[in-house]
């Protein structure tokens, strides 16, 4: 890939990249740096790009793992994995507990879904990726994904719902 073509694929995409980054990492002068070192990386790896159906989900795979690669970082002082989507810690005390305590039972039904439902799952509803990404990235059909994504919402909506029953919720 030619500069020129570099400029008009990969350039255009700095924006949506940082709002992602800056989504996961939480810290914008952390999501400009990363950002920075994705389009290096991307760079580096122009003459390849052509192969690739979507340059976007590249770039935003390729920012992921950065982001992910940062976080394992000792010493890190911008992110921090326990802060990554995390409740309003100035909210009540009983609804942050209650908010915890939704998440880890979330995860618990998140990790008994099948693979494909947990991997599509995640990246829709931790990731932000749209469903025509995740259906290039997972190599299935986009009508697929959206399957398996409502079928694991439903799912895991339905098992919430048994638990609040039980709970007198």
């Amino acid at each position: 890939m030619e500069l020129e073509t570099f400029k008009k694929t990969v350039v255009p995409l700095r924006e949506k990249l940082l709002v992602y980054t800056h989504k996961l990492a939480g810290n914008q002068v952390e999501a400009e740096d990363l950002v920075q070192e994705v389009f290096l990386k991307l760079w580096s790896i122009r003459d390849k790009l052509d192969e690739y159906q979507s340059v976007e989900a590249l770039a935003f795979k390729v920012t992921k793992n950065k982001v992910l690669d940062e976080l394992k970082r000792p010493g890190n002082e911008y992110l921090d994995l326990e802060n990554i989507n995390r409740p309003d810690t100035a909210t009540n005390p009983d609804k942050l507990i209650e908010q915890k305590e939704a998440a880890a039972f979330i995860k618990q039904f998140i990790k008994a879904l099948p693979t494909l439902q947990q991997t599509i799952i995640h990246m829709k509803d931790v990731e932000g990726y749209e469903l025509s990404e995740i259906s290039q990235i997972t190599g299935t059909q986009i009508e697929a994904v959206r399957v398996n994504l409502s079928r694991a919402r439903k799912k895991i909506r339905e098992q919430l719902i048994r638990l609040n029953s039980i709970n007198g919720k």
